[in-house]
């Protein structure tokens, strides 16, 4: 029976000088091809490797950020119509303990005392009793409420028995992006606290909010108007 023709042998050994001459051909393209082709490989290369190790560029937002330090000044006067503070003792021990919560509601006046601005809102847990200094050490989270300009977050350290300083966590309305710190004074606890905010990172505050305030003391008190939330004595829309 005849043989069918197969089909070249990968193994056949290349015996003819045209064959070999023409592997040579080819394999010098290749490899000048890869040159070529080389320098922009290794200028991707750089560019992956710079922007892995660059860093971020600050975006415009960030740079157009307020800094400059602004001061408020409010008192918070607890004028026992609201049933504020309760003291939740969940240690269920006699003494103040670790773990005892106390949520408060006050009402919020300008520094100068001439305008109601608001209410404070918030809970402390309390983390140690203090014999020594005839107070508590609490962790404090709370708000304070500005009517239509919005409200500012605090969060921190509330020691009763001296003045202590809270991180300024953010805020709403005019106070949006707001950071910084509040120094807290307490003039009479619970009942009279007077608050210093070191704010940043937010537009001009407005000429109602500000007014050189009333130095603490534990005799201060609101104007009647304020008091009495007469029209002009009242922000906009005053959180009662």
């Amino acid at each position: 029976m005849a043989s069918l023709t197969s089909p070249v042998s990968l193994r056949t050994p290349i015996s003819n000088k045209s064959s070999l001459s023409s592997l040579h051909l080819a394999k010098t393209k290749f490899v000048s091809s890869s040159n070529k082709n080389s320098p922009a490989k290794s200028t991707a290369a750089l560019c992956v490797k710079a922007s892995l190790f660059s860093s971020p560029k600050q975006t415009t937002k960030d740079s157009t950020r307020p800094t400059k330090v602004q001061e408020l000044y409010v008192y918070e006067i607890n004028e026992r119509d609201r049933g504020s503070p309760a003291y939740l003792p969940l240690s269920q021990k006699e003494v103040h303990s670790l773990g005892d919560l106390v949520p408060f509601s006050n009402k919020l006046y300008s520094g100068n005392l001439e305008k109601r601005l608001g209410i404070t809102s918030g809970i402390c847990v309390l983390i140690q009793h203090v014999p020594e200094r005839n107070g508590d050490r609490y962790e404090a989270i709370y708000s304070f409420y500005f009517g239509d300009y919005g409200h500012l977050s605090v969060q921190g350290q509330y020691l009763t028995y001296e003045d202590t300083y809270l991180a300024v966590t953010g805020g709403t309305g005019i106070f949006e992006g707001a950071y910084g710190q509040v120094k807290l004074q307490q003039i009479v606890f619970p009942f009279k606290l007077f608050y210093t905010f070191y704010l940043k990172g937010i537009p001009d505050l407005p000429h109602e909010l500000l007014g050189t305030p009333v130095p603490p003391s534990p005799v201060v008190e609101p104007t009647p108007d304020a008091k009495g939330v007469q029209p002009n004595a009242v922000i906009k829309n005053y959180t009662k």
